[in-house]
């Protein structure tokens, strides 16, 4: 893995309690919140600078065509909110995830290394489809009645991303503590 073992040590704590107040919250009312989002966005600000400090680490640069730019890693890392922003606001115009999954995918994108992007949708990928599946079977049994309000429940053709994103987000970083560089 690319990430650091230090650095997912160090954001686990933090993240940890969103991953599970997102997934949680996105059963319960089928709504992730903002405020859950921005201390996503908010912990890899201040969590990230002391472990990504931007004034002691080796600058690394991205060139396309002649055009060369060198950035901190931590500023790269940042832009990963602003392009994960816009692919998914294109994504929820197209009707393919709702707002709250675009926000919270674009707040948890700093926290993924470049390197690891395969992976993570390898992880992406197989927590969505144990969610989904688990989801439904629960949905159609008496586990059902744990929770009888959850709005997640009542909705036949939605699906509360927030449970795999969230749970993405959290394994990601649990393997990144122990696989990690």
């Amino acid at each position: 893995m690319s990430i650091p073992a230090f650095a997912a040590l160090w954001f686990l704590p933090f993240v940890l309690p969103i991953c599970f107040y997102v997934a949680f919250t996105d059963l319960r009312d089928m709504l992730i919140k903002n405020h859950a989002v921005v201390a996503l966005a908010v912990i890899f600000v201040i969590v990230g600078l002391f472990v990504l400090p931007p004034w002691s680490t080796q600058w690394t640069s991205l060139t396309i065509w002649s055009f060369s730019v060198a950035l901190p890693p931590y500023v790269w890392h940042l832009l990963h909110i602003v392009t994960v922003l816009i692919l998914g606001i294109l994504f929820n115009a197209a009707g393919v995830l709702g707002a709250g999954d675009a926000k919270f995918m674009a707040a948890a994108s700093p926290f993924v290394w470049s390197g690891d992007l395969v992976l993570v949708m390898f992880i992406l990928a197989a927590t969505t489809l144990a969610a989904f599946v688990t989801h439904r079977l629960a949905m159609h049994t008496a586990l059902r009645n744990v929770a009888p309000n959850w709005e997640s429940w009542n909705r036949k053709k939605h699906f509360p991303m927030g449970l795999p994103l969230g749970g993405s987000l959290a394994i990601y970083l649990i393997l990144g503590t122990v696989y990690g560089s």
